[in-house]
């Protein structure tokens, strides 16, 4: 008797630990059922990805949704809407909203807010603070959160925790594997006269290659002193990757497709709309982070979209407000980086699927296995495409990068077996679900 299931794609190239090859994938219950031929198979939907390629789906472990408070930037559900437009099925959303995330019930309002509302699944950063020092084992544990995050540096909102002491107490309550904003507090003080009124080339000037190196060397510092996992954001500076190469034990590490792609050559053409922290910085920074790619230092990948109106990126700089948009970039950005030869497609996989399940302990994500959900990014690595501000699912309304071509294209997402967005059109209303992890699991 054929064996029936809720869904079947079939003849797509699946990328899953087995490496590449042409496999069919049965889903019942919003989880993977079957891999291989299923072509004796019945289902109620069956889907023809023939040509296309099936990716985990991806991941984007940074991302900041401006809910609650600055909903006039973004919202859950814009933002989740960009991030299935893109081709991404999970988020981690960062604490610096209003009120911020950093008690149970901040957090339990997000995840309130979220379920079956947001387009992909998610979970929620929980800002680490002086005054919730103490109870970060507990905050770290609670459903829906991704673990403490911490601002070394100042940036949007009113996290900053700069001093080693703070962090130090922070660190020592935790369990899991905290992320930080790692730029030197008080170097950014002491070279506040760097800015330039109206150039926001003095950007990374100011935010120079020293704060953000002093600041991850100060962290591995202290994580070694009370033995506890961190997480590095958005590295920025070819420094750092050397630096941290001598200290994986301890420390993983995020790159981002902006400071992948752009340097600092573009402020010319774009001014503030890449005004970012940590800054987009010359060229060779990019290189460095590159050899990270290729040497294996960099863990995941991470759009740290951040979106502003283009009305506040419109002031002059430096009251111009740092961050840009990037979940619904980050497929396409990064598959044309695989079409050029930069890294290869199963290394995009393992940044974007394999690497957040890997070091952040998601249940039952990142992988195409059996029992996995059915979270699936479908790519056409051959399409080539425009990017546009008119395509861009966030309320924000535009992208750094409008009027770039790639090569290589989200065809479609596939949320715990549900299509969520096929052919760049939101086909399914939102039923996004807190992701669970391992860690938070265990008894």
């Amino acid at each position: 008797m054929a064996t029936t299931y809720d869904l079947i794609l079939t003849g797509g190239t699946v990328v899953n630990h087995d490496g590449e090859g042409r496999r069919d994938i049965g889903i019942n219950g919003g989880r993977i059922a079957a891999i291989g031929d299923l072509g004796q198979a019945s289902a109620c939907e069956t889907v023809d990805c023939r040509g296309l390629h099936i990716l985990p789906g991806v991941v984007d472990s940074q991302v900041h949704f401006r809910e609650p408070g600055l909903e006039h930037k973004e919202d859950l559900e814009t933002g989740s809407r960009a991030a299935a437009l893109g081709g991404v099925t999970a988020v981690f959303e960062m604490p610096n909203t209003n009120p911020l995330t950093t008690s149970e019930a901040a957090l339990a309002d997000k995840v309130r807010r979220a379920t079956g509302r947001m387009h992909c699944d998610f979970a929620f950063w929980v800002g680490g603070t002086r005054e919730n020092a103490k109870d970060a084992g507990d905050l770290e544990r609670l459903p829906g959160a991704a673990g403490i995050k911490v601002f070394m540096g100042s940036s949007t909102g009113d996290l900053l925790v700069e001093d080693d002491e703070s962090v130090a107490s922070i660190l020592r309550n935790t369990r899991r594997r905290a992320a930080f904003h790692s730029e030197d507090e008080f170097r950014l003080r002491e070279r506040l006269g760097e800015r330039i009124e109206g150039d926001p080339a003095s950007h990374p000037v100011w935010r120079d290659e020293i704060a953000a190196l002093r600041c991850t060397e100060r962290l591995v510092r202290i994580a070694r002193q009370v033995r506890a996992r961190i997480h590095v954001l958005h590295i920025s500076t070819a420094e750092e990757i050397v630096f941290l190469e001598q200290h994986k034990d301890v420390a993983t590490c995020e790159a981002t497709p902006h400071h992948l792609t752009l340097s600092a050559d573009d402020y010319a053409q774009l001014g503030t709309l890449i005004q970012m922290n940590p800054p987009v910085r010359a060229s060779r920074h990019c290189d460095g982070i590159w050899r990270g790619i290729a040497q294996g230092i960099v863990d995941v990948l991470g759009s740290d979209h951040a979106p502003h109106t283009l009305a506040e990126k419109a002031k002059p700089y430096p009251a111009s407000p740092s961050g840009m948009t990037g979940v619904q970039t980050l497929v396409p950005i990064m598959l044309d980086h695989v079409n050029a030869g930069r890294l290869t497609l199963q290394r995009f996989v393992d940044l974007s699927s394999h690497g957040p399940q890997r070091i952040f302990g998601m249940a039952r994500k990142g992988r195409i296995a059996a029992g996995y959900d059915a979270d699936f990014t479908i790519v056409d690595l051959k399409r080539r495409e425009t990017i546009t501000n008119a395509q861009a699912g966030s309320k924000a309304g535009w992208t750094p990068y409008d009027g770039r071509q790639v090569t290589g294209w989200p065809v479609g997402t596939v949320v715990r077996g549900r299509r969520v967005m096929w052919e760049g059109e939101i086909v399914t209303p939102g039923q996004g679900r807190a992701v669970e992890f391992s860690e938070a699991l265990a008894v």
